[in-house]
């Protein structure tokens, strides 16, 4: 994430006072955590393996080769926006941006992130008329973007209605689903627009929570990664104890064995957490986490992020 980079661009040239200058520190701040960072994690084509290990300069030039090679794919103009992003090329990203949602209109997420490359990309207006459309039309795809969320509420507070920004902010916050990586960075931002602004948010903060995930969406989380699942397990245990330990054993191994081969692997680190936890061998489940991190340094946060939400302790 390129918060250092997000700073250094504090775009103040323009603005008046030193409160507009830490609000836009901080709304930057957040940005990096709420904007790409989500993106990133959530999009397939960004986290290839055959990517992620390569340096920052050839992984570019892997995805610049990538969208040569099939122009018409979203998902390939997509992670090529993220990697610029993540390099802090901010007009870069929002011209690979371009390219995806004119593939992909219908995609929420996509139009956000294109709305956010837009403003990081802005020298001078902390919410250019592009990237507003950008996000109101991700609003308009979907209600609930936490992108295009956060930053519409960053339009109110330049507007002058800071109250209003702060309320819809506590509102994201309440829809944040527990675990989410930008929890932090979002109740910092109140925090700090109410000691700007004199607007009192403490008993607030403290009184909201993230909100807890529904049992739907577990089983989809643990989907996004293919392995062995809560039912390969439960299928296992109609088994006679011998063979149920050794089909059980059998496949933790065999994932192990395939990290050894290939550690770069992200989708094989989050499945063996899945099913360590899964096992309740919640300390090798840590491990996984601290080896497949120290295999992928790049995909740190996506890693982080699913540990999360598999419950590993110490995510």
């Amino acid at each position: 994430m390129n918060e250092s980079n997000g700073m250094a661009k504090a775009k103040t040239g323009g603005m008046t006072g030193t409160n507009r200058a830490i609000l836009i520190a901080a709304f930057v701040l957040l940005a990096a955590a709420i904007g790409y960072a989500i993106w990133r994690d959530s999009a397939p084509a960004a986290n290839d393996p055959a990517t992620q290990a390569a340096a920052p300069s050839d992984q570019l030039a892997a995805l610049e080769a990538r969208t040569r090679a099939e122009p018409n794919s979203a998902e390939a103009w997509t992670a090529l926006g993220a990697a610029r992003f993540d390099l802090g090329d901010f007009k870069g990203a929002a011209t690979a941006y371009e390219r995806g949602v004119a593939i992909a209109s219908d995609s929420a997420g996509l139009w956000s992130a294109l709305g956010e490359a837009r403003v990081m990309a802005s020298d001078r207006d902390p919410m250019p008329a592009n990237a507003l459309e950008a996000f109101q039309k991700a609003i308009a795809l979907d209600a609930k973007d936490p992108r295009a969320r956060y930053f519409m509420a960053v339009k109110k507070d330049i507007g002058g209605d800071h109250k209003g920004a702060i309320d819809d902010w506590f509102a994201l916050l309440a829809d944040t689903p527990q675990g989410a990586p930008w929890e932090a960075d979002l109740r910092r931002t109140i925090e700090q627009v109410g000691k700007i602004h004199k607007i009192d948010v403490a008993a607030r903060l403290a009184s909201t929570q993230p909100r807890a995930l529904t049992a739907e969406e577990m089983p989809v989380a643990a989907r996004a990664i293919p392995g062995p699942s809560r039912s390969d397990m439960e299928a296992a245990s109609q088994l006679p104890k011998g063979q149920q330990d050794a089909m059980i054993e059998g496949m933790v191994s065999g994932l192990e064995a395939k990290l050894k081969a290939d550690p770069a692997n992200v989708d094989r680190w989050i499945m063996l957490m899945r099913s360590r936890m899964t096992l309740g061998e919640t300390s090798k489940a840590a491990q996984a986490l601290k080896d497949g991190i120290a295999a992928n340094p790049g995909a740190a946060g996506r890693l982080k992020a699913q540990a999360q939400l598999l419950g590993v302790p110490g995510a």
